[in-house]
């Protein structure tokens, strides 16, 4: 597989729900774009440092009025990821911006529906294990398991 080059911005969502009456405001922290760049590293940093200085995140879009410039902190961190603060009218987010390399993709597949018989022989079947949750195996122990 070739290298193939995405930026990754995440941000801050808000949802506001409201049981019993009472406005419950729950932020979630989301990947809300993967932005395909190409073979080329270079350009997905410049592609990520471009997001991080101008991407306006949902919570702020949704408000903002034409020619609204909102507040902006960009921080770079070691490890090259972009962290922004950005604010507009009492309101305030931030986001994440990083360049990932793709490493692996798996469509998705379907098992095939069970028939009608299928399913009334299940019933009276012992219902299956429950599947292992995943573990790490170092590789110098992988042979002796």
């Amino acid at each position: 597989m070739t290298a193939e080059w995405y930026v990754l911005i995440e941000e801050d969502t808000l949802t506001i729900e409201n049981p019993d009456g009472v406005d419950v405001h729950l932020h979630r922290w989301m990947l809300v774009g993967t932005h395909h760049i190409g073979q080329d590293q270079a350009e997905a940093v410049a592609a990520a440092e471009d997001a991080a200085l101008h991407y306006i995140p949902g919570i702020l879009a949704g408000c903002a009025r034409p020619g609204d410039e909102p507040a902006r902190h960009v921080f770079l961190a070691q490890d090259g990821a972009w962290v922004v603060l950005v604010r507009q009218r009492h309101r305030e987010c931030h986001i994440r911006v990083t360049t990932a390399r793709l490493v692996h993709s798996q469509e998705e597949k379907e098992a095939p529906r069970k028939s009608l018989k299928e399913k009334f022989h299940s019933l009276l079947e012992e219902p299956p294990p429950p599947a292992k949750p995943w573990t790490w195996t170092p590789p110098d122990k992988r042979e002796q398991v």
